[in-house]
């Protein structure tokens, strides 16, 4: 036997390489429609981000703080049907504005907010995300910024926008954002805030609570500052603007 014969062929290992990483491509693939296709009736039953707040201290605990009871997650899913119409309605006001009308990716957002980080002084980052976008990202993602995980949002904004309904991103979003420590969904932070289900808050409260969202950790429905206020001030002032719940009723239904 020549030693030649002992050499294999590397185009047959190319060939098993390419057939082998399809493969996993498609079962990703399969796995991850498969995931999100469940979500569509099925309420998640955590997120990674709601474990990572249960495995870590409080905020404003030092890292050798003593922890005096153990931390556990405020999380209770909610449909349309179970809250408020000013819910919906304050979170598209100070969230997204146009998403009833955009396909995941809102380019003008994102346009305006690349230019206004251009020109900042690169301490206070302007996202351009959409609720759809955040939707993907607290709900089947990790906590991180890379380019894999922006990627990955994308893939799975695309999904969430081709197999299910606007109400359906709504209910998600409304029902695991992250709304202060180990609190998660506008019903947590209304019974625990406010000490009342999220079907009876007011337009102000939830134009509270949606103030706080891109840094509820810093803001905080509980106890507002000067800052907290102006953002519900302004929350308010959009859902005047967008012409209150009936900008929102046909996603009720």
């Amino acid at each position: 036997m020549s030693t030649a014969s002992l050499i294999p062929d590397f185009s047959v290992l190319l060939k098993q390489a390419s057939r082998l990483l399809l493969q996993v491509v498609a079962a990703l693939f399969l796995a991850s429609v498969a995931w999100v296709l469940i979500y569509r009736w099925v309420s998640p039953p955590a997120t990674w981000l709601m474990l990572d707040r249960r495995a870590h201290p409080p905020v404003g605990l030092g890292y050798y703080g003593i922890q005096e009871e153990p931390r556990h997650i405020r999380y209770r899913f909610r449909t349309l049907d179970e809250v408020a119409p000013t819910v919906p309605l304050a979170l598209v006001a100070a969230e997204d504005q146009r998403f009833l009308i955009h396909h995941g990716f809102d380019f003008d957002a994102l346009t305006k907010a690349a230019k206004r980080n251009w020109n900042g002084d690169g301490k206070h980052i302007v996202g351009g995300s959409t609720i759809s976008q955040q939707v993907a990202k607290n709900v089947f993602l990790w906590q991180g910024r890379s380019y894999v995980r922006k990627a990955a949002e994308a893939y799975f904004t695309v999904l969430i926008e081709f197999m299910w309904s606007k109400r359906r991103i709504m209910e998600m979003y409304l029902s695991v954002a992250e709304m202060g420590d180990c609190t998660f969904g506008v019903e947590a932070a209304s019974q625990r805030y406010f000490g009342k289900p999220a079907s009876r808050v007011t337009s102000a409260e939830a134009a509270l609570l949606a103030g706080v969202l891109p840094n509820p950790l810093r803001f905080r429905a509980s106890n507002p500052g000067p800052v907290a206020r102006a953002k519900q001030l302004r929350v308010l002032r959009n859902m005047r603007r967008l012409g209150g719940t009936s900008y929102v009723a046909g996603m009720l239904k």
